[in-house]
């Protein structure tokens, strides 16, 4: 069987030792840029191996390509090809904030045109709750040969801003709503939106629990979100590419593939002052 969106922790266990799997932990806070390591050296699942959101999920910032950049496809093939990720591996990645950053992995992943991967829904909170025993030892494997090909290609913000205010564009915001609306801006110097974005905060894809929404709730609400713009002209950003994702994830489980990333999302957007914003509500008052 091939997971490719989400996969429970019972599932998991199931393989956690089958040599064709690679599990990893992305466990990250933006504020403390230490505690995902820091916390996987204290205890992680068992096979597991730790990918950085900085180092590893991320490439050199410029002060002009966001905060998390994506690094060069190359660069990531051959980090994941030394963690013994082969074209044939079944990935599965997990953290601890309801999938916020294993979900970036998940579509960089995609992005080198490698589908065998998914998300651990409920991440380390459901592997614990389902009592499965954690562990401080850190694996090794053998590297292996990862061929890769571009697929699933980011936005650039010049695509972005050539759409602007065009038909063919839906861009969703994955950002907190206070955020969106530029009330309560903590991570980027500039408060806003990208004009003409709705909100859609990515925790709205996930139940209490911190498992993923029922497949059919979430395809309702999107289904009013999308307005029935074809699912190539939805562009999905947030602060800096991350929880985009989380976004992306969750239209592929409603049924809507396709959606594509702006890898560089407001963190980007705003480096250039002479970029319109918007605040407010979902038409927002623009700036220039």
């Amino acid at each position: 069987m091939i997971f490719q969106t989400l996969i429970s922790a019972e599932q998991l266990a199931q393989h956690i030792d089958d040599p064709a799997w690679r599990v990893f932990d992305c466990r990250h806070d933006l504020s403390k840029p230490d505690f995902g390591e820091q916390a996987y050296r204290e205890t992680h699942i068992r096979n597991a191996q730790f990918l950085s959101l900085d180092h590893d999920l991320a490439g050199p910032k410029n002060g002009s390509n966001g905060r998390h950049p994506l690094p060069e496809p190359a660069t990531f093939a051959a980090r994941l090809a030394r963690c013994g990720v082969a074209n044939d591996s079944q990935v599965v990645a997990y953290d601890d904030a309801g999938g916020m950053y294993a979900a970036r992995l998940w579509w960089m992943l995609r992005w080198l045109g490698h589908d065998k991967v998914a998300v651990l829904d409920g991440g380390l909170l459901a592997w614990q709750r389902a009592g499965y025993a954690l562990t401080q030892d850190v694996p090794s494997f053998d590297a292996e040969v990862f061929e890769w090909h571009e697929h699933h290609q980011p936005v650039a913000t010049h695509e972005v801003m050539s759409h602007l205010h065009g038909p063919h564009q839906l861009l969703l915001d994955g950002r907190a709503a206070d955020r969106f609306r530029g009330e309560n801006e903590i991570l980027d110097p500039v408060a806003g939106h990208i004009p003409g974005a709705i909100s859609r905060p990515f925790r709205d894809n996930l139940n209490a629990d911190g498992r993923f929404r029922p497949q059919q709730e979430l395809r309702n609400e999107f289904t009013a979100l999308l307005r029935q713009q074809p699912i190539e002209n939805v562009v999905a950003y947030c602060g800096s590419g991350i929880t985009a994702c989380h976004n992306l994830l969750a239209l592929e489980l409603a049924g809507f593939p396709g959606a594509r990333l702006y890898a560089g999302s407001w963190s980007e957007w705003c480096s250039d002052r002479t970029r319109p914003i918007a605040v407010g509500t979902v038409s927002g008052s623009e700036l220039s």
